[in-house]
């Protein structure tokens, strides 16, 4: 799993692909105590293997009887557990609240998820490219569609699935959330391993191999380029986030060009206002617009009184959070 991406519709159609089946659950919409949220998802295989979760175990077993029958049928259907507490407790949800969950098995029916379908859903997983898999939840057709769509674009933006407006499902696939640091130092060794929990696929760029080294650094990914390499051969998009601690112009310049020079949705840069005000000039120098410029946030991080290398991490991971789901 890369940054919390699941491969939950990978291993459904590979359990398809090789014959043995397959349906995929997931939430539509909770109330309470629920404790997965929409969204989520369970492959269950025609041998009652299961893959992922919907409720954190609470309801896994239920939701397994009633996709074997959904797959002997051909025919998707719609579940609800725990109506009140005393039925909450009956499947596992002991302080109660309720879950709503979409059974889909795969197959050629015409009510089923096709097989082809999923194929294209995978495909476009697989090339990081945001899309939705939005079910009418009366007809049960089914489309695949990308953030340009109607009224698609801040669901996108907020990963929100779940029943709309329309009595649709909207199950949304975004490409996994990353985050480059430019720079070994002390604040990245904090910063890494929290962006790790919150979800991002952390990798470390600084061609000093003595700093970026797998005993200061273990279990990370680690970049030996120069920046501008590094960041090229990452691939820069809109579910990517740029930090830069060097303060070394050197390194860190190159890193910024390549990142205003892209769509990420947040660059953030280590220095204090007056350093900041030198690098400003520096990339106003280069040919960088006013506009490219305002898009740095720096001084790094959120104003929280940081002092330690762990404090400034939290304070930037913070920013990172703003930046991607504040209000805009």
């Amino acid at each position: 799993m890369e940054g919390g991406f699941d491969q939950i519709p990978e291993i459904a159609l590979a359990w398809h692909d090789a014959g043995r089946g397959a349906v995929l659950a997931t939430v539509v919409q909770t109330w309470g105590s629920a404790p997965r949220q929409a969204g989520s998802q369970l492959a269950v295989s025609g041998a009652g293997e299961i893959m992922g979760s919907v409720s954190g175990g609470c309801v896994e077993g239920a939701v397994v009887v009633e996709a074997l029958d959904a797959l002997a049928e051909g025919k998707p259907r719609l579940l609800r557990f725990g109506v009140a507490d005393e039925a909450a407790f009956e499947v596992g949800l002991a302080c109660g609240g309720l879950i709503e969950i979409l059974v889909e098995p795969v197959g050629d029916t015409a009510s089923a998820l096709s097989p082809q379908m999923l194929r294209d859903l995978v495909a476009t997983r697989a090339a990081r490219r945001p899309v939705a898999c939005i079910t009418d939840l009366e007809s049960w057709e089914r489309q695949l569609v990308g953030p340009e769509a109607p009224d698609m674009a801040e669901a996108f933006r907020l990963d929100r699935s779940g029943r709309d407006a329309r009595d649709r499902m909207v199950m949304l696939h975004n490409p996994p959330l990353r985050l480059v640091v430019v720079g070994a130092v002390h604040i990245a060794q904090a910063l890494l391993p929290m962006a790790r929990l919150a979800g991002y696929a952390p990798v470390l760029v600084d061609p000093r191999e003595a700093f970026a080294s797998p005993a200061r650094f273990p279990d990370e990914t680690l970049l030996h380029d120069w920046p501008d390499e590094a960041l090229a051969q990452i691939g820069l998009d809109s579910r990517s986030a740029v930090v830069t601690l060097t303060h070394d112009p050197k390194l860190d310049d190159p890193a910024i060009i390549a990142a205003l020079a892209s769509d990420v949705f947040y660059l953030g840069c280590l220095g204090s206002t007056r350093t900041h005000a030198k690098r400003v000039e520096r990339l106003r120098a280069a040919g960088l617009s006013e506009d490219q410029l305002a898009r740095i946030h720096a001084p790094v991080g959120l104003n929280l009184g940081a002092r330690t290398p762990a404090e400034i991490a939290l304070a930037t991971l913070a920013q990172i959070t703003l930046a991607l789901r504040g209000a805009r």
